[in-house]
């Protein structure tokens, strides 16, 4: 490269981002056309069809994206793990089971040790996927299923280093997890299962693992007087700010809060505290189901202003409590 032909930092950048948005951008045009288009919606069934995992592999730059592919995979409902192609070849290709799809990438397709072990991979019988750039590559005939990434121009001053190539990998392989995703009907309760942990993880957490339960809950009786129930939830472990009421039966009649009893001696009549509670409750609460979204249940007690909301069953027996100061402890 001459000094002529140097480019700024900044130039150099925005370079590389144009070429590898604008092949990114030709790898989805060609989706249009009948044969990427069959052979993507082949390799999505032939993953939905698969008894074990997909078993990701790639050499260099091209294996680092399938170690992503395979992440992207696992943890939105699809068995898979990455295997380093030289270590399959020296033992640990005794990973793969019968009925496991394997999935190579490899942009020339003549990765040498990908190849051995897609040729490994044939003799055992398990379904091959290829991701490449050449499908006439010895890649491409070992695969079942080809998914050609096209011709793709590297973004790298020299040509050399994979830049735009790989890029055009993670996105198909996006891409494929993503179909595969929608077709197995995989939602975010799904999704909160894999996903414990971190801010992501209290984001996806439900109701039923941050609510009050058991002798945490405040039951009272309607017909309980104000102050009788006052006593009684005062007593319920975690000083609850409000009072769940139900009827014979156990089902919600309403709820009783702080709020409610300092409106109810707004004008200092104690003697109010006599009074029945299910004359003074809200008889038609906000309820929140134990399979509720924690930041669902957030947004539902921030837009009505409630610090407190039941939590019933299907019988609308309540089976929990829902303070926002839960919610505050766990982070949402």
């Amino acid at each position: 490269m001459t000094q002529e032909e140097r480019l700024s930092p900044a130039a150099r950048g925005a370079l590389v981002l144009r070429l590898e948005s604008e092949a990114i951008a030709r790898l989805g045009e060609r989706f249009g056309e009948a044969g990427p288009a069959a052979a993507f919606e082949h390799a999505v069934a032939a993953m939905l069809a698969c008894p074990g995992q997909v078993v990701v592999t790639g050499m260099g730059k091209a294996g680092v994206v399938g170690q992503k592919v395979s992440a992207t995979l696992a943890s939105t409902g699809t068995p898979s793990f990455f295997l380093h192609p030289s270590e399959a070849l020296h033992g640990d290709l005794g990973r793969l089971r019968p009925g496991d799809v394997v999935l190579a990438l490899s942009n020339s397709g003549e990765t040498e040790e990908v190849n051995q072990v897609m040729a490994a991979c044939r003799k055992l019988g398990n379904p091959l996927i290829g991701m490449t750039g050449r499908p006439d590559s010895t890649l491409g005939r070992y695969a079942d299923h080809v998914l050609d990434i096209g011709r793709v121009e590297e973004a790298c001053p020299l040509k050399l280093a994979p830049t735009a190539s790989t890029t055009v990998m993670l996105a198909l392989g996006d891409a494929l997890a993503m179909a595969v995703l929608e077709e197995r009907d995989f939602g975010p309760r799904d999704y909160a299962q894999f996903h414990p942990a971190g801010s992501l993880g209290r984001r996806l957490m439900r109701v039923d693992e941050v609510m009050r339960k058991g002798d945490a809950v405040p039951l009272v009786r309607a017909g309980t007087s104000v102050a009788d129930a006052l006593i009684q939830t005062s007593r319920t472990k975690g000083r609850p700010g409000a009072s769940i009421v139900v009827d014979e039966e156990g089902a919600l009649a309403g709820i009783f809060t702080d709020g409610d009893l300092r409106r109810l001696l707004e004008g200092g009549d104690f003697s109010r505290l006599e009074l029945p509670i299910d004359h003074v409750m809200a008889t038609e609460p906000k309820v929140l189901r134990p399979t509720d979204l924690a930041v669902d249940a957030h947004r539902l007690l921030r837009e009505n202003r409630i610090d407190n909301a039941p939590v019933i069953d299907d019988e609308r027996r309540p089976v929990g409590l829902l303070d926002v100061q839960d919610l505050i402890e766990v982070g949402i």
